[in-house]
């Protein structure tokens, strides 16, 4: 086993009293940290992308509960219903990824049985829940890498990585453990268009820890599978069904069709704070859509033809039956189903 530490980033700090979120719109050119104090403009960066990823959106989002509460609360009986206005709003930031609202839902269940001024109790628990991610990414990172059985090369969509939670990641969680494990002989990771960030962020964060990464277009995962290099796809999520389908960044459903076609198993790696036990079916997880500017352009470069509409959904649904495993703090779900993922939630 490798001696190296593979945990070197983080997207998001409190200090300062106030929240530092790394803009991750800028990497991997420039690293610059942004400063918020203020609940609308935390909702406005988790909309915007500065930061991205479930768990780390729902983090960002405890941190903006606590802020709204210090904004809000002047001891009156009437500061709750414009705290509750701002609610509204940063649940609505990200509809699909679940740790935002169940971040959200967790804080203001605290807020009835809190007398006076609840800003430092909502804060202590927006810590907690940051560092309890981190902890679940080290447990799920430990989980995952034990269900690799020989040394092999690895594939992985989008970023579930450090900047996608806590610290350490998800599925790079799994990917860093297995490196230190010595188990990984190469990592692939396609570039997760429109956003790039497999190209981006992915790429950055590995290169980060010394962790060696090539890139491949969008479309050549089915080709590099059938070279027999590849044994897994490690993905994250940013929202898991009560039957085990998974919601995760567009393009994840075509990698594990074309994973089971060629033999390579998929791992999904997500905390128990993604998993909706009230949604019974990929069929009912709202699926974002966001404008056809960010497909018909490159930065300010028009790439599309002039006239070309574009259709630009965030996510798509892979269904629990091409999925083999799915890897959580609490344990691993293999071949889920819905009575497997009941009895996985039901685990103290």
């Amino acid at each position: 086993m490798s001696s190296v530490q593979y945990d070197s980033v983080r997207p998001l700090r409190w200090a300062e009293d106030g929240l530092f979120m790394l803009d991750q719109r800028l990497l991997p050119h420039q690293y610059q940290e942004v400063f918020y104090d203020n609940v609308a403009d935390v909702a406005k960066a988790i909309t915007d992308m500065v930061v991205r990823g479930a768990p780390a959106i729902g983090i960002a989002a405890a941190f903006g509960v606590a802020l709204a509460a210090r904004q809000r609360y002047d001891g009156s009986d009437s500061w709750r219903a414009v705290f509750d206005e701002d609610m509204v709003m940063l649940k609505a930031a990200r509809p699909t990824a679940i740790n935002l609202a169940w971040a959200v839902n967790r804080l203001c269940a605290m807020l009835d049985d809190i007398q006076g001024d609840p800003f430092s109790i909502l804060l202590e628990e927006a810590q907690r829940i940051h560092d309890q991610d981190i902890q679940a990414n080290y447990r799920m990172g430990e989980l995952g890498a034990a269900l690799i059985e020989e040394r092999c090369a690895v594939m992985t969509h989008c970023n579930a990585g450090a900047l996608a939670t806590g610290g350490y990641g998800t599925a790079l969680g799994v990917i860093r453990a297995s490196c230190a494990r010595d188990l990984v002989s190469q990592v692939y990771a396609d570039e997760t268009r429109p956003w790039m960030q497999g190209s981006r962020l992915t790429a950055w964060e590995l290169l980060q820890d010394k962790i060696p990464v090539t890139l491949l277009a969008e479309g050549a995962g089915g080709h590099l599978m059938r070279q027999g290099e590849v044994k897994w796809l490690i993905v994250g999520s940013d929202r898991i069904a009560a039957n085990g389908d998974v919601a995760n960044k567009i393009g994840t459903y075509n990698a594990a069709i074309v994973a089971r076609h060629h033999g390579v198993r998929v791992m999904v790696v997500a905390p128990t704070s993604t998993i909706d036990m009230d949604t019974a079916s990929g069929d009912l997880i709202p699926i974002e859509s966001r404008g056809s500017a960010e497909l018909l352009s490159v930065g300010e470069i028009r790439l599309g033809a002039e006239g070309a509409n574009a259709w630009n959904p965030v996510f798509d649904v892979t269904p629990a039956n091409l999925v083999d495993a799915i890897v959580t703090e609490k344990g691993v779900v293999l071949e889920p189903n819905a009575a497997k993922m009941a009895e996985l939630m039901a685990r103290r």
